[in-house]
């Protein structure tokens, strides 16, 4: 049963159904973006469309325009603070992998509650720790949001604990990519590092956001292969999506990590513009 909070639209209709034939459920094939609603607008619009309509463009099918899906926003109650999601799938396509010629593409656009998280894990940081799950090298596919996720959901099933926040990723030669819902933000007390996705994972909206307005402000960055094995108490580990905002990495594997230096700028990055779901943007320090 759905969420009462849930609104849900699929090709722009209440109560549509999508047909069991969808490429999207049987095969992985399409894409999605999850964004904050912040002040009742989605915040970072612009650039998670922009991802999305790439990911389709890679996947070989037109994404619908913007025009369309901003009438489909406008059609739904936004409240204050809130989750929108925009799902692209290449739509029906019968039996067997090739992709129709024609594709009759489905979009579903939903509106649900922001999720409750500790204000200690921004106050504080979060514990985090290695998955054994790799993430399979495929530049075809890498940086883009597709819906195959079963990745993330093998590595995500690796532990119960509460207290662990996140779980890192790597490739199987070991290169650390990403968290299983956050992007990274490496600090090693002169310049910000992130790690190279070009053959595996993520190209992170908030990341982006984040490094285009270091820039501004003078703070350094590169963009390289990181070996997992590099990531140790000298440097500074961050996490940050579109939801969470920025949160510090406390510890790794039980093992104390160094406290980035430039965490609580970038957070104040976040909650000065209101980006995303910070305790301080919802009011709740």
């Amino acid at each position: 049963m759905s969420n009462p909070g849930t609104q849900r639209l699929i090709n722009g209709e209440a109560g549509a159904a999508l047909d069991p034939g969808d490429r999207g459920l049987r095969y992985g094939d399409g894409v999605f973006e999850t964004l904050a609603i912040v002040d009742g607008a989605p915040a970072l619009l612009e650039p998670h469309l922009e991802r999305l309509e790439n990911g389709c463009l890679r996947l070989g099918f037109d994404a619908p325009s913007r025009p369309t899906f901003l009438a489909d926003i406008g059609q739904l109650s936004l409240p204050r603070f809130g989750l929108l999601r925009l799902t692209c799938t290449r739509g029906p396509g019968g039996r067997g992998y090739q992709p129709p010629a024609s594709p009759a593409v489905n979009r579903i656009v939903e509106v649900s509650e922001a999720p409750a998280r500790p204000a200690a894990w921004w106050r504080d940081g979060v514990k985090v720790r290695h998955c054994a799950t790799h993430l399979a090298v495929q530049p075809r596919l890498a940086g883009i949001k597709h819906l195959n996720r079963l990745e993330q959901v093998l590595a995500r099933a690796e532990w119960t604990d509460p207290e662990v926040a996140e779980g890192l990723m790597t490739t199987p030669d070991g290169r650390l990519v990403e968290a299983t819902a956050s992007n990274l933000i490496i600090d090693d007390g002169d310049k910000l590092i992130v790690p190279d996705t070009r053959n595996a994972g993520v190209d992170g909206i908030m990341q982006a956001a984040l490094l285009d307005r270091a820039i501004v402000r003078g703070i350094r960055h590169e963009h390289r292969f990181i070996a997992s094995r590099s990531v140790d108490s000298s440097l500074g580990v961050m996490l940050c999506n579109s939801l969470i905002g920025v949160w510090p990495v406390r510890s790794i594997d039980g093992r104390d990590a160094r406290w980035p230096d430039r965490v609580r700028e970038l957070q104040a990055i976040v909650n000065e513009e209101r980006l995303a779901l910070s305790p301080e943007v919802l009011g709740t320090p």
